[in-house]
This record gives structure tokens, C-alpha cells and sequence, in this order.
């Protein structure tokens, strides 16, 4: 989830940054809705096969679970770029992001009985510098094309 939301983020800022264009804001987002699902959902198929401990049941379950929870994080960033201004959809859209990046964050360390607030923080500094560096790539692009 956390890799869904910091990869969708950094696609709706350096497309925004890019070419300020709800169409390709929105399309990016349903290709990265669908690609990057099924990517991660390969990964861990192909993952949980080579480790020889889990029934085909339960290889299929996490392929499918992993493809349908990225999937609908990813697409849940769609609604922001329907309703509101281009601007308002940006800022809204990494407010979302960085919530769900939290909460998530905070979950995954208590799963693992790690400090929460650690990795939150290692989570959100990524999640900020690919902000910072689409951002700057998209306005690189749209000043050189």
C-alpha cells in the first residue's frame, strides 16, 4: 500500500507539474491503477511461489488481495481530481496521501513492534522527496518539450 500511495502521489504531481491537465492527470492515474497493481500482485505471486510454504489457494488469495488493495488506493486519488480545481486536486491529493501513508505506516510498526513515530517519519520523508524531485522533473519537462 505504502509503495501504491508514494508511486501515485509522485505521478499526480509530475503530471500536474507537467502538463496541468486533469486528462492526463486522471488517465495516469487509472494506468497506474492497473499497472502498478498487477506489477506488485506478480511480485508477490511470484514471491510466494519460490518460498514452497504456502498452498496455491493462499499464493492466490495475496495475489489477488495485493492487486485489488492497490488498485483501489491507487483509484481513490480520482475523486479529488473530479471535484475540485486542478490546484485544490494536487493539494488535496497529497493530504490523502500522506494520511493514509500514515495510518498505514502506523499500523505496519506496530504489526512489527517497532516505534510507530520512527517509521511514519521514514515513510513520509520518502513519500516527500519524490514529491520534490516529480515536481521538479514534470516542470523540467514541460519547460524542455
Amino acid at each position: 500500500m505504502t509503495s501504491g500511495i508514494i508511486t501515485t502521489l509522485g505521478l499526480i504531481v509530475g503530471l500536474n507539474s507537467g502538463t496541468h491537465s486533469r486528462v492526463a492527470i486522471i488517465g495516469g492515474i487509472l494506468i497506474i491503477a492497473i499497472a502498478d497493481a498487477f506489477s506488485d500482485s506478480l511480485g508477490v505471486h511470484i514471491s510466494e511461489e519460490s518460498e514452497n510454504m504456502h498452498s496455491t489457494r493462499e499464493i492466490w488469495e495475496s495475489t489477488v488481495s495485493t492487486f485489488l488493495t492497490k488498485f483501489v488506493i491507487a483509484s481513490t486519488f480520482i475523486v479529488p481530481v473530479l471535484f475540485l480545481s486542478l490546484s485544490q486536486a494536487i493539494i488535496a491529493s497529497i493530504v490523502w496521501g500522506m494520511s493514509l501513508l500514515g495510518v498505514f505506516s502506523y499500523f505496519i510498526a506496530r504489526a512489527q513492534k517497532k516505534q510507530p513515530w520512527n517509521i511514519i517519519a521514514e515513510h513520509i520523508t520518502i513519500a516527500v522527496i519524490v514529491i520534490i524531485l516529480t515536481n521538479y522533473v514534470g516542470g523540467l519537462i514541460r519547460a524542455i518539450f
